[in-house]
This record gives C-alpha cells, sequence and structure tokens, in this order.
C-alpha cells in the first residue's frame, strides 16, 4: 500500500466517524484488530454482535465457509466499530477477507482504497434493485452488494384513525396527510411522532420529506427544500406533532407512539417486533410525496464487501463466500432474521408470500434511495450534518425554514 493511500486512510477514519449512523439498533462488541486468521482461514467482519455463535447467522457463515473449502473466523464489532477497525486495519495490510459493513460507509471506505470492485472481484450484483446497489456505488464502481434493507415508512393507530374519521386510503400526500392530523388533533388525540434530534438520525428522518418535495441533497435551499421543512415546522406550530420531537431518538419516538396516543409515527422495519407487542391494531403505508405517490426514503441495511488483499490469490474464495452469503435461498433467511427487505425482486415476492404485512415495506424500499446515492460519497456528512442544523433551528424558532437552509447551503459548500 503506498503513501497516498495511507494518507487517505488516515483522513478517512474522520469521515467514518461522521459517516457511521444508529438507524438500527445493534448491542455494543468487540473483536480482535487482527484480521488474518491462524491455518488458512478466512476472516469475517460483521455488525451483528447479537449474534452469538449458537445463532443461525454463525451457522450461515459456517456452512458457506464448508461450501468454499475454508474454515471461517468471524468477529463482530458494533457498526461504528468496525468502519474505524477496517481502516487501521487496511493501513497495516491486514484486512478481513470479507466485510460486512453499514451502507453509507461504503463510499468512503472505497475512496480510501480499502475495498475491491465487483469488476475486479467478480461478484454478479446483477439481481440487485439498482436503486439499493448504489449506496455501495462510486465514481461509477460498485464495491460491493447489499445484505438486505430497512427504511422508513409510517405506522398507524387503526383505532385512532377511525375514531378521528380518517380513512388511510385518503392519505395519499400532504395536503391529505395534513388534513388527516388536523382531524386526529379535533378529535382530541395526538398527530405524528417522528425523530428531529440534532443528529444522523434527524437528517435520515427528514429526508423522505426532503427528497419527496424534489429537494436535491447538492441544493439544500431550494424552494422545494423549504416546503418539506416548513411542513414539519407548520405541525408543531398547529400542535399536529409534539416539541419533543426536537430530541426524539427514533427509539424515544417509537415509545410515544407506542403509547396508543399518536395516529401516525415515522419509523422503520426495525419497530415490526415492538408494533405487534403494543397491544393495539395499527398498520403501514409509504411516506407519501408532496404531491402524491411513494417518497424516496433513505436505505439502511449492509453491504457485503470484498478489502483488498496483498495476496490477491484469496478474492476467488473471499467470492465464493460473498455469493453463498447473498444467494437467493440465504437472503430470505438472513433478512428474515434481521427484519431487513430483500435487495432483490425475487426474493422479495418470497418474503411477502410468507408475509403479507411486509408489502407496504417493499413498497417503500423500492422507492428508497442511498444516502451516499447521486455520487455524493464522502461529501454526505458534511452535508448532512448542516441539514439536521437547520431542522433543529427551524422547528425551535431560531430561524425561519428559509434562512435556516441557506444557511445550512452555504456551510455545505
Amino acid at each position: 500500500m503506498n503513501r497516498s493511500t495511507r494518507r487517505r486512510l488516515t483522513a478517512a477514519a474522520m469521515t467514518v466517524v461522521a459517516v457511521a449512523t444508529g438507524t438500527t439498533a445493534c448491542s455494543s462488541g468487540s473483536g480482535s484488530t487482527s484480521a488474518k486468521a491462524d491455518g488458512g482461514a478466512y476472516t469475517i467482519w460483521d455488525p451483528y454482535p447479537q449474534f452469538d455463535k449458537s445463532s443461525d447467522w454463525a451457522k450461515l457463515l459456517d456452512d458457506c465457509g464448508t461450501k468454499a473449502g475454508v474454515k471461517i473466523k468471524r468477529t463482530a464489532f458494533d457498526t461504528s466499530d468496525l468502519s474505524n477497525k477496517a481502516l487501521l486495519a487496511a493501513q497495516q495490510d491486514n484486512s478481513a477477507d470479507v466485510l460486512i459493513v453499514d451502507n453509507p460507509v461504503v463510499s468512503t471506505l472505497a475512496e480510501a482504497g480499502v475495498l475491491t470492485t465487483t469488476d475486479d472481484n467478480k461478484l454478479d450484483t446483477s439481481k440487485v434493485d439498482p436503486n439499493l446497489l448504489a449506496a455501495g456505488q462510486s465514481g461509477g464502481k460498485t464495491y460491493g452488494t447489499p445484505v438486505g434493507a430497512n427504511t422508513l415508512a409510517l405506522y398507524y393507530n387503526k383505532e385512532v384513525l377511525k375514531e378521528a374519521g380518517v380513512d388511510i386510503g385518503s392519505v395519499k400526500d400532504w395536503k391529505s396527510l395534513t388534513a388527516a392530523l388536523a382531524k386526529v388533533e379535533k378529535a382530541g388525540k395526538k398527530g405524528i411522532t417522528f425523530s428531529a434530534i440534532g443528529t444522523e438520525e434527524g437528517s435520515f428522518q427528514f429526508l423522505p420529506w426532503f427528497w419527496g418535495s424534489g429537494a436535491q441533497l447538492t441544493d439544500l435551499d431550494s424552494a422545494e427544500a423549504v416546503s418539506a421543512l416548513s411542513l414539519w415546522k407548520g405541525w408543531l406550530d398547529k400542535g399536529y406533532a409534539p416539541n419533543s420531537v426536537l430530541n426524539n431518538t427514533q427509539t424515544t419516538s417509537w415509545q410515544e407512539f407506542a403509547s396508543g396516543d399518536y395516529a401516525f409515527a415515522e419509523n422503520g422495519t426495525w419497530q415490526l417486533a415492538g408494533a405487534k407487542k403494543a397491544g393495539f391494531d395499527y398498520g403501514v403505508v409509504p411516506v407519501p410525496n408532496a404531491t402524491g405517490g411513494n417518497a424516496a426514503a433513505p436505505t439502511g441495511g449492509e453491504f457485503v464487501t470484498i478489502p483488498v488483499q496483498g495476496d490477491t490469490g484469496r478474492y476467488a474464495t473471499s467470492q465464493k463466500l460473498v455469493s453463498c452469503l447473498t444467494s437467493s435461498e440465504n437472503l430470505l433467511v438472513t433478512d428474515t432474521t434481521l427484519s431487513y427487505v430483500a435487495p432483490t425482486s425475487e426474493v422479495q415476492d418470497k418474503q411477502v408470500a410468507a408475509n403479507a404485512e411486509l408489502k407496504p415495506w417493499v413498497d417503500a424500499v423500492k422507492a428508497a434511495k442511498g444516502r451516499t446515492s447521486d455520487d455524493l460519497g464522502t461529501k454526505y456528512p458534511k452535508i448532512s450534518e448542516q441539514l439536521w442544523k437547520a431542522v433543529q433551528s427551524a422547528l425551535s424558532g431560531s430561524k425561519s425554514p428559509e434562512d435556516a437552509l441557506a444557511t445550512a447551503q452555504s456551510a455545505a459548500k
């Protein structure tokens, strides 16, 4: 690895810390920073410390190793810890053979020279939905394949809507959604809860509305962007959304919805288990565009990648491991375990056939896009930070939506 690559790795370490997100819940994990295993084993690093050696996930890794004729040494890390360990290992020419990493980090690792391309490693990504694959693309090259995706949609409380006289079928755009919130508030119930906290979670939750307005992340102060932030601000001003959204994480926002008082909550697939335990009938619809149709919500989920190795002879076996892990049969099992929507239409159809409740989530994922898509790559963290600051400023009343986004655009440049 040459000096320029090492310099890129050092700079990239700071970006990885900024871009790593908490959009899915993971317990903390630990592992050795030495990627190479003894006895010719192949190393796999993943962000799933919640799965121990007895889990179906660990058994799948071992099974894929057996099929490839090698033993697997697996280490599980917390998401942000994994990204930094991957950069350190690359600096030492000691990368894992297979690295499973949060999708916004892929472009950062790729720019730092950590990852091989699918042209290099011969991974077949032809069945993957293009909008999901885009999260792992940078500079016209693809750096892995998604293991699955989660995203955001609107949960709704059927009883609250019934009492307010709202037909969920009438909620098709921002105007009709706001009208529904007005009816709910008039009926003495609470409207909608979400997370607008001053972190990546806040940007993550605002993006469906930002993109749903037609705005682009390269133009934060466009008229479309202002309309999206004005929508949220208007909901707070009218009491349709609580002031607590300013400090809400996606977890605390969900707890508000789970109380049974709210008509709507913006949240993700990872709350499905909690929804079933909430004690009331609920439904799910995609976040609507401003003028109708489904908004593009941001994708969460991981990519399976093959890091650069000094010994290029290892790539062929690594490719077999990744192909096994992301085969249609294994994706169905894995994505069910992770509460993910599969990255291919073939497996998505099987998921819906097995569980009809996943249909709105499949629709949402089909409309979704990666946060680093549009070739933003390592520019995204800075843009996102300015976006969540603008949301905080506008919702708190310290600036108008127009002024908050103008400040954000200036800083993002």
